[in-house]
């Protein structure tokens, strides 16, 4: 393990973690865990220890001072990174994490293996034939679930051993619940053993995600309930819906129903360094035990060639394959054995395990959702890297932005000459556009141009990009000015394919790659392919591109309202006979407005332009009020 010290973790760590909710881990000198948190923004939390001592307090100033190697996994959400910081602190007992070695766990919800069962929270989950869900990181969300369940379906709360024939032979009484109505009591026989495994099989069905019937449900007595003028009971069926939607957000830190199992995702970059004459690979390990992520692990691989363009070959199958024999070699260090499953993006070269493991290509359900999230981590673990490797060679690298657009679009050269359309008018008037530059993914404002729309009349979005499309490019074309590597147009269907029709008749679909980028989904759209294309939100490539689209439509709308005002300004101003633009421009530079101009007094014009020229401009005005 490379051992830094605080100046090089500041320099070459901090500087390179996401905004992202995750959880980090401190590393002492031997590469022991000594410290494991959770973060909401992962760059923010793990900088906030990386401050002078005199804002620490004394505990956080003997951590720091231990600290010589930082660590990190993302995931989805806060919940998230609160059940895997549980299980990580659980698996390796830190040293300095105080509050939860008493192995205090998060709460479950138990069916219980009984007849008639019960339904219950329980912080122990035992192997004796019930059904464990969770766990759930808010224990007030798993007891308002709950409340929810008996309220809905009247399940009973009592320890009672309940069986048809003491039920027969009248052996219980009826509790207060029954005469509330907050259970059914099938202890006196109220409610049949058939009646209350559906009410169970309702409640499975909620836990399990599957609530779309519940809540349809639930919306038409909350309709009901609102015709009727009962509105207490309508909200709360509302609030029953809303609680309903938010356990669709289900964690993927634990899931009950996942055995041990070992989980291998890894990227590939897309350029083979001149130095080392070889590319690199990504790998991210993840061992789930009991249905929890119990251990992360990153590594990096250097491979011969570039892996990072078409179908899967032997190539990446020869490195999968290395990653998991590396990351096992390190497990086999510390006495641990492959799981028997094994989940992996695509098949790895045979023969490297024995039979009795099974090595599988999820394609749905909880598997692939922790492929996914392993995955996630890879790429996180991918950027990382390059952003290091820029820091170090500033001037020789493009920018992280270029880098994941040459891989996410599939581009032959990096696009590292970008440039993008935006149309703006308001209601058909002043018809402009607007072209932005971005150069190794930042703005070149120099080369930004703007359009007054010159052949479109009204507001057509469509036929305004093409001919500005058709201006830009016909005009470098005849000017033998260097052509963009890509071309962003803001908008729809619509606008790309009158672009990419601009293109054609210059000669240029084939030299010019364009994309479409419409705002509703941040979905980006291909000439020719009906599916669009969807990047993580959080990813460099999409980030630039809403970059670019922004900036174009700032642009465009400056340059509109300019236009707007000037024209207010001609209509106002330039119609006083014997006013000219010098007058004008001295009377807005004093008064700030026209209509300041038009309250203005014959003394405060006059102290401006002259006794004669504010005669014109208030007898013009004095004129304009006697019209009207």
């Amino acid at each position: 393990m490379q051992i830094l010290d605080k100046d090089r973790i500041k320099k070459e760590i901090l500087p390179l973690l996401p905004f992202l909710p995750g959880v980090y881990r401190f590393l002492d000198s031997t590469g022991k865990i000594i410290y494991v948190g959770k973060a909401k923004n992962l760059k923010k939390r793990v900088s906030s220890y990386f401050v002078p001592e005199s804002r620490l307090n004394a505990k956080t100033q003997v951590l720091v001072s231990k600290i010589a190697n930082v660590e990190y996994t993302v995931v989805e959400n806060e919940q998230d990174a609160f059940l895997l910081e549980n299980n990580l602190i659980k698996e390796n007992q830190p040293r300095y994490n105080i509050m939860l070695k008493d192995s205090k766990t998060y709460p479950w919800i138990c069916i219980k293996a009984e007849p008639f069962p019960r339904v219950f929270i329980t912080r122990r989950v035992t192997r004796d034939g019930s059904l464990y869900f969770g766990p759930y990181s808010s224990a007030t969300y798993a007891h308002q679930l709950i409340d929810m369940f008996h309220t809905l379906f009247r399940l009973r709360t009592c320890s009672l051993k309940l069986n048809r024939e003491d039920i027969a032979a009248g052996k219980f009484k009826e509790c207060l619940n029954w005469h509330i109505h907050k259970c059914d009591a099938p202890c006196i026989g109220k409610i049949s053993e058939e009646e209350y495994a559906e009410n169970i099989e309702a409640v499975k069905n909620i836990l399990k995600g599957n609530s779309s019937q519940m809540i349809r449900l639930f919306k038409e007595k909350m309709m009901q309930a609102s015709d009727s003028l009962n509105f207490e009971e309508a909200q709360l069926y509302k609030e029953r819906m809303e609680l309903l939607g938010a356990h669709y957000n289900k964690s993927l830190i634990v899931q009950a129903n996942l055995t041990n199992l070992d989980v291998f995702s890894i990227l590939f970059t897309d350029k083979v360094s001149e130095k080392s004459k070889s590319a690199s690979a990504f790998g991210n390990f993840m061992r789930v035990t009991n249905g929890c992520i119990t251990r992360v692990l990153n590594l990096e691989l250097k491979t011969a060639e570039d892996l990072s363009n078409g179908e899967i070959s032997s190539e990446h199958e020869e490195a999968l394959t290395h990653f998991i024999l590396s990351v096992y070699n390190i497990l086999a260090e510390a006495g641990e054995k492959p799981c028997r499953q094994i989940l992996v993006p695509f098949m790895p070269a045979g023969g490297i395990l024995s039979s009795e493991h099974e090595i599988h290509i999820p394609m749905r359900g909880d598997k692939l959702s922790l492929l996914e999230l392993s995955t996630k981590n890879a790429r996180e673990f991918m950027l990382q890297a390059l952003k290091q490797e820029a820091l170090k060679n500033p001037d020789e690298k493009k920018s992280i932005g270029v880098e994941m657009l040459k891989r996410d679009l599939h581009l032959k050269e990096y696009p590292v000459h970008i440039e993008c359309f935006d149309n703006s008018n308001m209601q058909g008037t002043n018809p402009v556009a607007s072209c932005v530059v971005f150069k190794n993914g930042k703005p070149s404002k120099k080369d930004y141009r703007k359009f007054n729309i010159k052949t479109v009349v009204g507001a057509n979005d469509f036929a305004s990009m093409h001919e500005v499309v058709f201006r830009r490019y016909s005009r470098l074309l005849n000017e033998g000015e260097p052509l963009p590597n890509l071309v962003v147009v803001d908008g729809g269907r619509g606008q790309l394919d009158f672009a990419y029709q601009a293109l054609t008749e210059l000669g240029l679909e084939k030299k010019l790659p364009i994309i479409g980028i419409a705002k509703r989904l941040e979905e980006l759209m291909r000439p020719g392919d009906p599916n669009p294309l969807f990047l993580d939100k959080n990813s460099p490539s999409l980030k630039l591109i809403m970059q670019l689209r922004d900036e174009a439509h700032r642009f465009g709308i400056t340059f509109h309202r300019s236009l707007r005002s000037k024209g207010q300004i001609k209509s106002e101003l330039t119609e006083i006979k014997g006013i000219g633009e010098a007058t004008i421009q001295k009377l807005l530079q004093h008064f700030r407005s026209v209509a300041r101009v038009k309250r203005a007094s014959f003394e405060e014009l006059s102290s401006v332009v002259g006794k004669s020229y504010a005669k014109k401009i208030s007898n013009h005005f004095l004129s304009e009020g006697d019209s009207e």
